[in-house]
């Protein structure tokens, strides 16, 4: 059983506290003279005096003024005063340690006012002036133990609040990383997987044309296709190891090259191939200029992806412009096609949203809307460095 354990609202250490105290000042009392031998009126009252004191930590100031009640006629008849001024100090020192530095002082000088004034109307003479000392030290020295109790509980309390708050904060930032890392994942999933499923889904239909036919015609195309398709699964499984790498231990994690970045544009020729194929016309411009932060360079690339994705699965465009303009701290991103003005619809999935949240994912903005000339536009303007505090 632990000192914890309740009982009746008193702990189970603060009433064997009692008890001991109350069979000590009973035995004292008894044993050692006084100008008055202990009855059974002193002995209740003694009793009376100590027993509170299992709860003392529960109810402070009801068991100070119980004590104190009860040892005032108990001093007045002329028992032995030692007996009950033990847990006169120990209900005292208690209390001390439950109110503020003020409020322990002023109960001090009053117990000591009580316990004076008892002692004097008690005896002939009064207490002598060793006495009054003695008993002045002692209340001191209660009053001073309960504060230094306070001051030591205080202490500790703050220092398992900051190490609870340190804690919290500590997991609320582990779980902020893994929701950032996951949201970054499932776009970077979803920009290889629309990407390399669309273009495969385009040549394979253009293959399959080509192969119905009797004979099959235009043979060379048809090799093409189905060459662009093996790259693209390829290509797909190095992407796709790349990004999933992060999610094994440090001591597994392959040397795959990153995901590719601004330079990695001249990669999606095979998707223009693709846009091509249906009869798209793609123009490439200003990715040749400034080099910007890799974050950003990975941004950009992700959003033209998925833009000529998009423009492959919904468009049914003839053209389409894709042009970068690099200033001193802004790179300028645009996509524009002349088909209908329909990727914003439902077919377009999650395509917008994951370019809106690739360009806030390194301080920059993106918005997506049919062009004034006709056609579809998505334009991105980011920072040429990664802002700072943008997740």
């Amino acid at each position: 059983m632990t000192t914890r354990t309740r009982w009746g609202g008193a702990s189970v250490a603060d009433a064997l506290l009692a008890v001991l105290l109350a069979a000590g000042a009973v035995g004292a009392a008894q044993v050692w003279s006084a100008q008055r031998a202990l009855d059974p009126v002193g002995a209740a009252l003694l009793l009376g005096a100590t027993i509170p004191l299992a709860w003392r930590r529960v109810r402070p100031g009801t068991v100070l003024v119980l004590t104190f009640a009860l040892t005032v006629p108990y001093h007045h008849r002329e028992y032995l005063h030692e007996s009950a001024a033990v847990p006169a100090l120990v209900a005292l020192g208690t209390y001390a340690a439950y109110v503020r530095r003020g409020a322990a002082v002023a109960v001090g000088v009053a117990a000591l006012t009580v316990a004076v004034v008892a002692m004097t109307l008690g005896g002939t003479d009064g207490p002598s002036w060793r006495d009054r000392c003695g008993m002045a030290g002692w209340v001191v020295a209660a009053v001073v133990a309960g504060q230094a109790w306070r001051s030591h509980h205080d202490y500790v309390s703050a220092i398992i609040d900051r190490a609870e708050r340190a804690e919290r904060s500590r997991d609320e930032v582990a779980r902020r990383r893994v929701a950032e890392e996951r949201l970054r994942i499932a776009r970077d999933l979803h920009d290889l997987l629309a990407h390399s499923i669309t273009l495969i889904g385009v040549q394979a239909g253009v293959a399959a044309h080509l192969a119905a036919q009797e004979p099959p015609a235009e043979r060379e195309v048809m090799v093409g296709a189905l060459d662009t398709i093996a790259q693209t699964c390829r290509d797909a499984r190095h992407e796709l190891r790349a990004t999933l790498s992060v999610l094994r231990d440090a001591e597994e994690v392959a040397s795959y090259e990153a995901v590719p970045g601004l330079a990695g544009l001249d990669g999606l020729v095979p998707l223009a191939g693709a846009a091509r194929s249906a009869g798209i016309d793609v123009t490439l411009t200003g990715h040749d200029g400034p080099t910007p932060a890799p974050e950003v360079g990975v941004a950009v690339y992700r959003i033209v992806q998925e833009a000529l994705t998009n423009v492959v699965k919904h468009s049914q465009a003839h053209t389409v412009r894709v042009e970068l303009i690099a200033e001193e701290t802004e790179l300028r991103v645009s996509v524009v096609d002349d088909g209908h003005a329909n990727e914003v619809g439902e077919g377009a999935g999650f395509g917008i949203l994951g370019m809106t949240e690739r360009a806030r994912s390194v301080g920059g903005t993106l918005v997506a809307g049919p062009a004034p000339e006709g056609g579809f536009a998505v334009s991105a303007v980011l920072p040429m460095a990664r802002s700072e505090g943008a997740g």
